[in-house]
């Protein structure tokens, strides 16, 4: 298609954010016809300049949604009713028991893969015409940033997902995903190595960070603080613990904010203090969400916002994270949780309209706790338990909020992963830091789960299912519509 007399049409803005840009494709489809480029129709407006590109890159309604994976970490729960009898059949009951047994490749995944992809073609298709457009090279500069670092992300999310863990030692063999880097929905490209993703991933994110502003025109353009935060949870990931300490101390020189807590508890609760509702969070530094956006994000939360026993017995008395957002009794909560089970869940009715968690999106909170541990790996004890106490001091109440330097390395990464799983509730979090400590001996942990708890029966006896270090479920199947498409885009298991 010739880049030059490209156009495509958007009639209603609200569709286009709902549906994450997919029906674009569909309109340049029809306008790679010559007969109808050129054709405008009535109310419509035309893309072609830089500033309706950089708009574009907005996306209220960026969502993730959790069905394939959310399961398989030794901090989410469920409801027992959804998982008696979807054993073998459902991403949930298969997740939940650790089925090893069962045929994984022939379900969905609730559009994840899709979405992702839909996200990265979208900023792929700003990075392909906007060097064309009309308007200034300043704000073609800007808006190639942003989408690049969006790009980087989705990037980031799916090979984590999708591929294994990056382990130094087999990383360049195994196998990742497809590296999008052009609009293009013919392709069928070669799946990448998991070195490649990364290596493709921080060049991405190297390249954009200090080209973002550090105050956008609004809260849904990345800005400076975001990219620099991002970019340290990459090198996190990536075992570049020098540079992950220097990347997530950027991040927190531009925006340092932590909510504190105690504020809100002194006024009453989350129902009565409502300061950080909606775009009013200063952690917040990117807004994406579980789930398919704000109101929809609530109902996720009942289904998938429930805690398991282990997590809950890790909140101490006095940490507000459990006792201001999590519950274990009342009425609100009964068509989703299974009173006795041991577990509690977050009270999104509560938190609705009044406090922005942000599931998926970063917040400063992260920042600190990679800052954190970045510098545990390299063996600054005292630095590292500094930052967790001064998260620490914004989460608990009372004067008993920080910890000790730990004696050794391992003592304080332990500290550490700890205040990731009470910090970082939901959203890919914890499924992923099992992945990545997975391929650590120091770190790796089995998982067991005795289940059901409530509703035990002869059909349903009591069972202890178990989730080895290296098991093939860390490892999501890409759906069945994407290899259809794709035949090159072979499974990353031995399914």
């Amino acid at each position: 298609m010739n880049k030059d007399i490209i156009k495509f049409v958007t009639r209603h803005p609200s569709l286009w954010e709902g549906l994450g840009g997919l029906w674009v494709g569909l309109l340049l489809i029809v306008s790679s016809c010559d007969s109808y480029i050129d054709i405008t129709p009535k109310g419509a407006v035309t893309v072609d300049s830089a500033r309706q590109y950089y708009e574009l890159i907005v996306n209220p309604m960026r969502c993730y949604y959790p069905t394939a994976f959310y399961y398989l970490t030794d901090d989410a729960w469920s409801k027992e009713s959804n998982i008696l009898g979807n054993e073998s059949t459902t991403f949930l009951g298969i997740n939940f028991t650790f089925n090893e047994q069962a045929d994984r490749t022939l379900l969905g995944d609730n559009n994840l893969y899709e979405n992702m992809y839909a996200y990265i073609l979208r900023m792929n298709l700003i990075l392909d015409n906007i060097d064309e457009a009309e308007g200034s090279q300043e704000l073609k500069t800007l808006a190639k940033a942003e989408a690049r670092t969006f790009r980087a992300f989705d990037h980031f999310l799916a090979v984590n997902t999708y591929a294994k863990a990056y382990d130094p030692a087999t990383a360049t063999q195994d196998g990742g995903i497809c590296i999008m880097e052009h609009y293009d929905l013919e392709a069928t490209p070669q799946k990448a190595s998991v070195a490649q993703v990364y290596d493709f991933i921080i060049h991405e994110l190297e390249e954009s960070v200090g080209l973002l502003q550090e105050k956008p025109e609004n809260i849904y353009h990345p800005n400076r603080a975001y990219g620099y935060g991002l970019l340290a949870q990459v090198y996190l990931f990536h075992r570049d613990w020098e540079k992950a300490r220097q990347a997530a101390e950027m991040s927190l020189k531009l925006n340092s904010s932590l909510v504190d807590y105690n504020v809100i508890k002194d006024a009453g609760g989350v129902a009565r203090y409502k300061n950080y509702n909606r775009d009013n969070n200063p952690e917040v530094l990117s807004y994406m969400w579980m789930g398919s956006g704000w109101t929809t994000e609530e109902a996720t939360l009942y289904y998938y916002g429930l805690i398991s026993p282990e997590l809950k017995q890790l909140f101490e008395e006095n940490d507000l994270r459990y006792s201001l957002f999590l519950r274990d009794t009342g009425t609100s909560i009964v068509n989703w949780f299974d009173a006795g089970s041991g577990a509690a869940i977050w009270t999104p009715a509560t938190t609705s309209e009044r406090f922005t968690y942000m599931t998926v999106g970063l917040r400063t909170a992260e920042v600190y706790l990679t800052l954190a541990e970045a510098n545990a790996r390299l063996g600054n004890l005292d630095a590292a338990a500094d930052y967790v106490n001064r998260l620490r001091a914004k989460r608990l109440s009372g004067t008993n909020t920080a910890i000790s330097t730990p004696m050794s390395q391992v003592e304080m990464m332990n500290t550490i992963i700890s205040e990731r799983r009470k910090e970082l509730l939901f959203g890919f979090h914890r499924f992923f830091d099992l992945k990545r400590l997975n391929t650590e001996p120091e770190y790796q942990k089995t998982i067991t789960r005795t289940f059901p708890v409530v509703n035990i029966s002869d059909t349903y006896p009591q069972r202890t299912y178990t989730l080895r270090p290296d098991s093939r479920l860390y490892i999501i199947p890409f759906p069945r519509s994407a290899r259809d498409k794709n035949p090159n885009l072979t499974l990353n298991t031995d399914e």
